[in-house]
């Protein structure tokens, strides 16, 4: 059976439908350069991998490996990425269910949340991720920091809800006001998509 390739996912909406919390166009470049790149370095490496085996050569196994985890990390978060978000007109920054109750039993409420969420995004040093993660052993939500995609990634964590703060996610629209694109979010959050990763108690 032949191995298959990572392939950039399509959106659920329209470039334009996220307009104006997210323009097309930052959505656009976003996606189809800054996602594919990940995409596009990932499967080269893979196929490095492969060439090497084929020819019994040598490679810069470090190298290559932690460019991997970049990449994939890269790939698999911004996929959860798109996936977080709905426009407004369709839900978007609507909470309830299961995920309302459990934020509000484990944070006191969801103003508090939302507070430690922006807080958590803002203070991300260069580029990075604000997450919000459910840990299976406490059964407890907790809002963390993932840098460069692969760095801090707990084994055994659920990401339910992930925030690129890389300048890249909203210089178009924002500049370098990351408080204001963190702000914008809120109104886009698909909490119905966030609750499907949440593990039944």
């Amino acid at each position: 059976m032949k191995n298959k390739s990572y392939v950039l996912p399509e959106l659920k909406y329209g470039y334009e439908e996220l307009a104006p919390h997210m323009s097309a166009e930052q959505l656009k470049i976003h996606h189809q350069k800054h996602h594919q790149a990940y995409v596009t370095a990932a499967n080269a490496i893979l196929e490095k991998f492969e060439a090497a085996r084929k020819d019994n050569l040598a490679l810069d196994y470090k190298a290559e490996s932690k460019a991997l985890s970049f990449n994939v990390g890269g790939h698999v978060l911004h996929s959860l990425y798109w996936q977080n978000m709905i426009p407004a007109a369709k839900g978007g920054g609507k909470i309830s269910g299961r995920i309302e109750e459990k934020i509000k039993a484990d944070f006191g409420s969801f103003e508090r949340f939302k507070a430690e969420f922006t807080a958590t995004a803002l203070s991300v040093e260069g580029s990075g991720w604000g997450t919000l993660i459910y840990y299976p052993e406490t059964g407890r939500l907790m809002c963390a920091q993932i840098e460069k995609h692969n760095q801090a990634f707990a084994p055994g964590m659920n990401v339910l809800l992930a925030l690129d703060v890389f300048e890249h996610a909203y210089y178009i629209d924002y500049k370098n006001d990351r408080a204001k694109f963190i702000e914008a979010f809120w109104s886009i959050v698909d909490w119905a998509e966030v609750e499907k990763r949440l593990p039944e108690a």
